[in-house]
This record gives structure tokens, C-alpha cells and sequence, in this order.
């Protein structure tokens, strides 16, 4: 199984071009306007809807719905509040969006059913919402298949991947960068894109 490589935080017309050319699986638009990779117009998605996850910051899966309708996107990586994210989850998919669902590493968390995790830093720990660029100790695995995420890059996936617990190597289905590929923040280094995307494509768990 080719594991998948998640290129996030495209803000630019010319980064999406080279991640999608690079071969990435699946790309990143991110709708926060706090953020150093907030895309300004997500129209930039357009040609590529059939890779495009939007990733969005909101109080209501209700404005991540109607973002996503607007700019016709199949994906979204929901940021919700915490008392919001199983009913919102389960909005987002009975409206026939895929839903990749952010998944702190952190305890103690209810089973919200989704497509895909994305298995990433605890916001406690970081202080954002997602899109540290931070690791976490992979202590509190998702209830399913998931993307790995924190501080990823060409470098370092393989040995990241090499310490996840044995228990949940079988759900890893890939990996997400944003940060850790750019040349400033929001503007990607192609190398760098180039390099996780082809060390993603290439690793073999045992």
C-alpha cells in the first residue's frame, strides 16, 4: 500500500502547481485568517478538487459546510470546538463531504467517527488550533486510519513513522506537512515539497 502525502498550508497559485505536480496526494487550503497559511482565495482549490481538503477554523460545522459548497470542495480538515466536533463531524459526512477530523494527541478524548484522522499535537501543548509544526509523543492514537502530522518533512518522516507503537502502524494510511516544507511562512520551497512527498511514497513499514 502507497502511503498518501498531504502537501498543507498551500496559500500561493505557484505552490499548489508544484505540490500537485510532485505528486501529492492530497492538498491543504487552509480558510484561518490568523494564520501564516491562511489562503486568501480558495479559489485556488478549483482545479484540483479532486485532491483539495479544505482546512478550516470555525464555531459551527454549519460556515465549514457552506465554505466548502462555495469553492466546491469533496474534503474538509474541521477545527471545531471541542462540545461541537461529534455532531459536526457527523453533519459535514451526512452532507457527503469526506472528513478528515484532526485528532490531538491527547487522553481521554470520545470516539467521533470520521473517513480519515489526522493524528496531530495537542492544542494545549502548542497553543493553536493545528499547523504547529510541533511533534507529539503518539501516545493517544486515533480510533482509525490516519494521517501522521506534526513537524513532518523528507528528513525525518521515515524515523517518525519508525516509532509510532506497533499497535497502530496497520491504521497509518500517510503523513502531513505544512511548516517544515517552506522557504517563509506561506510561501513553500519546492525542494523541500518535493523531497517529503517522494520519502511518503517511498517508505515500506515492516
Amino acid at each position: 500500500m502507497k502511503l498518501l502525502a498531504k502537501v498543507c498550508g498551500l496559500a500561493r497559485a505557484e505552490d499548489a502547481a508544484q505540490a500537485n505536480e510532485a505528486g501529492a496526494d492530497l492538498l491543504g487550503f487552509v480558510c484561518h485568517p490568523p494564520s501564516p497559511r491562511h489562503c486568501p482565495d480558495l479559489g485556488l482549490a478549483a482545479p484540483r478538487q479532486d485532491r483539495a481538503v479544505l482546512v478550516m477554523v470555525a464555531e459551527s460545522a454549519g460556515a465549514i459546510l457552506a465554505t466548502a459548497r462555495a469553492f466546491g470542495f469533496r474534503r474538509v480538515q474541521p477545527y471545531l470546538p471541542v462540545g461541537r466536533r461529534i455532531r459536526g463531524a457527523a453533519l459535514l459526512r451526512e452532507a457527503g463531504l469526506f472528513v478528515l477530523l484532526p485528532w490531538p494527541d491527547e487522553p481521554d478524548q470520545p470516539d467521533v467517527p470520521a473517513d480519515l484522522y489526522l493524528w496531530e499535537a495537542s492544542p494545549d501543548a502548542t497553543g493553536v488550533a493545528g499547523g504547529s509544526g510541533q511533534g507529539h509523543a503518539m501516545a493517544h492514537p486515533p480510533p482509525g486510519p490516519f494521517l501522521l502530522a506534526g513537524g513532518l518533512d523528507g528528513e525525518n518522516l521515515a524515523g517518525r513513522a519508525s516509532r509510532l507503537p506497533a499497535a497502530v502502524r496497520g491504521n497509518l494510511r500517510g503523513f502531513d506537512a505544512a511548516s517544515r516544507l517552506e522557504a517563509a511562512p506561506g510561501r513553500k520551497d519546492s525542494a523541500k515539497v518535493a523531497a517529503f512527498i517522494h520519502s511518503a511514497h517511498a517508505l515500506e513499514l515492516p
